[in-house]
C-alpha cells in the first residue's frame, strides 16, 4: 500500500500548466527522487505535497487520508530548503526548540529531542552557536535537524545540497541517506543532478515538461531508458535515430526505433576485433575529454559524432585524428521511444 499517493495531479500558474496529470505513488521508508531539469515541475509537486502550493486538480493523499486541502500546519511533513531559512537572532538549539514549543511539549522533552537531533547530525558542539557562525554545511545540517525534530510523517528535501561545494556534498549526501534509513522516513528529495539522484535514491521520478517520464531503481533507470529524453538525461548515452545508426553500422533495418548506446559499453582499438553478436565501425578521434580516470573520446563515425569511454591509462590513449574501430555488443544497443507512453 502507498504511504503518499498523488492522483492526477495539475497545477498551472496563469496560462503556464507545470503539472499535468501526475499520478505517482510513494511507499513507506523509501526515499524517492524527483529528477529533471529546471522548469518540469519538480518542486511544485513537492510544494503541493507540503501545502504550500494549492492543486489545480487532482488529490493527494498522505497514509491513507486525503490531505488535498488540509493546512500545511496541520499534515506533518517536514521540509528542507536550498536556502537554510535558519533564524540568524537564534542559536543552534534555540532553531531546534522552535517547532517543538510551538507544539507545547514539556521542556524536558525538547531538551531531549533537541539533544538527538544534534547528536543525529554531528553538531552537539555547535548548540550555542549563531547560524552565522557556522558553515554552509553545518547551517544545512541545522536545518535538517530542524526539521526531523518534531518527527514529520514525511520529509521533504528541495535540493538541498546545490549551493554547497562538490566535497562536501559528498558528505551530506551519505549523512543524509544514513540519517533517511535510521529513522526509516518516508523521503522526498528534488534535485537536477543524476549523479546525485542515483547515490541517494530507492527510486528515482524522472519528469519532463511537467509529465512523469519514467520510474523505477536507479539500476532501472540508467540500464533501462524508455524515451530518448531518459536515455539523454541518465547515463549520458549516444542516442540516434533510426537513419543514423543504420548509417554507422553500416547494416538496414537494424533497429526499428531509435538506439541509445552507453559510452562505456563501447570498446576502442586500433584493430578491429571480429567479435560475435556486436557491430564493429571505423571512425577517427575528434576529441578527448578527461573525466577523472576516465577519458571520454568524441569519435566521427561517416559524418556522426559518437562518445566512448575507456580508462584513463597512459599506454592506450589514442591521439586527435588517429583512426580507431569501435565494437558494441548488440545487446547494449536499446530500443527507446520519443515520448513517454
Amino acid at each position: 500500500m502507498s504511504f503518499i499517493k498523488f492522483e492526477n495531479i495539475s497545477k498551472s500558474f496563469d496560462t503556464l500548466k507545470v503539472l499535468k496529470g501526475i499520478n505517482l505513488e510513494v511507499k513507506e521508508g523509501e526515499l524517492l527522487t524527483l529528477l529533471g531539469p529546471s522548469g518540469c515541475g519538480k518542486s511544485t509537486l513537492l510544494r503541493c505535497l507540503a501545502g504550500l502550493e494549492e492543486v489545480g486538480e487532482g488529490r493527494i493523499y498522505l497514509d491513507g487520508k486525503d490531505i488535498t486541502y488540509v493546512d500545511a500546519r496541520q499534515r506533518r511533513i517536514g521540509m528542507v530548503f536550498q536556502q537554510y531559512s535558519l533564524f540568524p537572532n537564534m542559536t543552534v538549539r534555540k532553531n531546534l526548540e522552535f517547532g517543538l514549543k510551538i507544539k507545547k511539549l514539556p521542556k524536558d522533552q525538547i531538551r531531549k529531542e533537541v539533544d538527538e537531533a544534534l547528536q543525529m547530525v554531528g553538531l552537539t558542539d555547535k548548540d550555542n552557536a549563531y547560524p552565522g557562525q557556522l558553515s554552509g554545511g553545518q547551517q544545512q545540517r541545522v536545518a535538517l535537524a530542524r526539521a526531523i525534530v518534531v518527527k514529520p510523517k514525511v520529509l521533504l528535501l528541495d535540493e538541498p545540497l546545490s549551493a554547497i561545494d562538490a566535497k562536501l556534498r559528498k558528505s551530506l549526501q551519505t549523512e543524509i541517506r544514513r540519517i533517511q534509513k535510521e529513522l526509516n522516513i518516508t523521503t522526498i528529495f528534488v534535485t537536477h543532478d543524476q549523479d546525485e539522484a542515483m547515490i541517494m535514491s530507492d527510486r528515482i521520478c524522472l519528469l519532463k515538461e511537467g509529465k512523469l517520464e519514467q520510474i523505477g531503481t536507479p539500476i532501472e533507470i540508467y540500464t533501462e531508458p524508455k524515451t530518448t529524453f531518459a536515455a539523454g538525461f541518465i547515463g549520458n548515452y549516444n542516442v540516434f535515430e533510426h537513419s543514423e545508426f543504420e548509417k554507422i553500422t553500416g547494416e538496414k533495418n537494424v533497429l526499428p526505433v531509435s538506439v541509445a548506446i552507453r559510452p562505456e559499453t563501447i570498446t576502442i582499438s586500433k584493430e578491429k576485433k571480429e567479435e560475435a553478436n556486436a557491430y564493429e565501425f571505423k571512425g577517427k578521434v575528434v576529441e578527448s575529454r578527461s573525466r577523472g580516470n576516465v577519458l571520454r573520446y568524441v569519435i566521427d563515425v561517416n559524418g556522426i559524432r559518437i562518445e566512448a569511454d575507456a580508462l584513463f591509462r597512459s599506454f592506450s590513449i589514442f591521439q586527435d585524428n588517429c583512426d580507431v574501430w569501435l565494437s558494441v555488443a548488440k545487446h547494449d544497443c536499446l530500443s527507446v521511444e520519443r515520448e513517454a507512453v
